[in-house]
């Protein structure tokens, strides 16, 4: 009787009742979070860009932007006798009143007329104010500067050159990182990922945003305590008038691009640990019950009335 027995039925998936407690669940666009840390790494490369052409040349907010300013207009101190003219005839001996220092070079000028000079760049520039000072001087010149700051010039050129690699590579990972850090971002749940995009992917560039943070913190560390302590070495100078000041504004742009590169890295670490780690998807499941409890009350309430709403939410008058 097999011709007269019934044929199995197949049910096609679409009839098939949705039990999966996710189908009202829609995730967010992640729009926002890709816009907010392209432009966190774009202002980031901006403002390490103005820290890298700093003190380059003779032109607005270039010339003001400087690590370290010397200050040599009254190198004899005022108790000194005589000591204003023997200020007056100093640049008679080739003295400049300041000295300021940069990335690449340094230039000197004079308090009435502003900056002379700037030496040509120099990759792995470091400031030796010995050699500077004592060649610029007239033959048969000489001056002593502060032998603390003699001491320390072997360390400042090691860590002069480290600086300079760190904040070359910091710039370059930063630009990157405006092209690269927003496609962390997922619009697939978490709990869809794979091995392969976590490795490939998210991995990658969580490694990429640390290095650009890890170059231009350090950079922007040893730049501080290096000058810090240039300053302290020479207005520490009891026999010599030297005054020497940081400048705010490189510092300004360096550690503003250290911040801006710091909220970058947390925003991918928590993008990572959140893709290897936490799924969300038990989250994600109480959502999609509530829009779907929302939904069906919804229903029921138009079904109930059969009146449309009005305007502001409330209920028309039957008339």
């Amino acid at each position: 009787m097999g011709l007269f027995s019934r044929s199995k039925q197949t049910t096609s998936p679409s009839s098939e009742p949705k039990n999966d407690p996710l189908s009202n669940y829609q995730k967010p666009r992640p729009t926002g979070l890709r816009i907010y840390t392209g432009l966190a790494y774009l202002l980031s490369t901006i403002f390490l860009i103005l820290v890298e052409i700093g003190n380059i040349n003779d032109k607005a907010v270039i010339r003001s932007t400087y690590f370290l300013r010397i200050s040599l207009a009254d190198i004899i101190p005022s108790s000194f006798p005589n000591a204003a003219f023997i200020n007056s005839i100093a640049q008679t001996i080739g003295l400049h009143d300041f000295y300021q220092v940069g990335l690449w070079n340094f230039c000197e000028g004079y308090d009435d007329q502003g900056i002379t000079y700037c030496s040509p760049t120099k990759t792995l520039y470091w400031f030796n104010p010995v050699d500077i000072i004592l060649n610029e001087l007239l033959a048969g010149a000489s001056i002593t500067l502060p032998t603390e700051v003699v001491d320390v010039l072997n360390l400042v050129k090691l860590a002069s050159r480290w600086m300079f690699v760190c904040f070359l590579i910091g710039t370059i990972l930063s630009f990157l990182c405006v092209f690269l850090a927003p496609l962390g971002f997922s619009k697939r749940p978490r709990w869809q990922h794979k091995a392969r995009r976590i490795f490939f992917r998210q991995l990658p560039i969580t490694v990429l945003t640390f290095a650009a943070l890890l170059f231009t913190a350090a950079a922007s560390v040893i730049a501080t305590v290096m000058f810090v302590i240039f300053q302290d070495k020479f207005s520490g100078a009891e026999e010599l008038n030297i005054r020497a000041y940081l400048g705010k504004p490189m510092l300004a742009f360096m550690w503003v691009a250290t911040g801006f590169n710091l909220m970058g890295f947390l925003m991918q670490i928590g993008t990572c640990c959140g893709v290897c780690c936490c799924t969300g998807r038990r989250k994600a499941e109480r959502r999609s019950r509530a829009n779907a409890a929302g939904t069906t009350v919804r229903e029921k309430d138009g079904q109930g009335s059969g009146r449309e709403p009005g305007k502001f939410g409330f209920r028309r008058r039957a008339r």
